[in-house]
């Protein structure tokens, strides 16, 4: 399908626990490496990235749209997890309330807003994937224990 829209900037990264988010589990008193993340992602890394995933994008534009004006983009956040060697995510998305309250006007069914949650889940996946192989060139730090089971 394709989206034939323009990048939205690059997200700020905050400092958050990313254990607080339900969808991650990272080593406590890591060094998440978000100011070197969020400086790549300015130099490129959220552009290309951006383009890669707009070729093949599911999400229509009206639900692009819907997302850039609740600034959905603007709420990644992304964070190195050396455990796992990796970088790790967490995509914004629209609640399962949506229906209770007002998030936007024109949300309207389940279809738009399940489209804007997936379309943001596959693109945090792609500033991973493209963060790691053409970004970043450190090493994990984590050495496991030498008295590791064999399996």
């Amino acid at each position: 399908m394709g989206l034939d829209v323009d990048a939205p900037a690059p997200p700020e990264l905050e400092y958050v626990d990313p254990n607080e988010y339900e969808d991650a589990s990272v080593a406590a008193d890591a060094d998440y490496r978000r100011e070197e993340l969020e400086a790549f992602l300015h130099d490129g890394a959220w552009e290309r990235a951006f383009e890669e995933w707009a070729d093949h994008a599911d999400m229509s534009e009206e639900q692009f749209r819907i997302a850039g004006e609740m600034e959905l983009f603007g709420e990644f956040d992304f964070f190195w997890d050396d455990f796992a060697d990796r970088v790790g995510y967490h995509a914004p998305g629209i609640p399962e309330d949506w229906k209770e309250r007002t998030y936007h006007t024109e949300l309207d069914s389940w279809g738009t807003v399940s489209g804007i949650n997936a379309g943001l889940t596959e693109l945090g996946q792609i500033v991973c994937e493209v963060l790691k192989e053409e970004y970043i060139d450190w090493e994990a730090d984590y050495e496991p224990p030498e008295d590791l089971p064999d399996f």
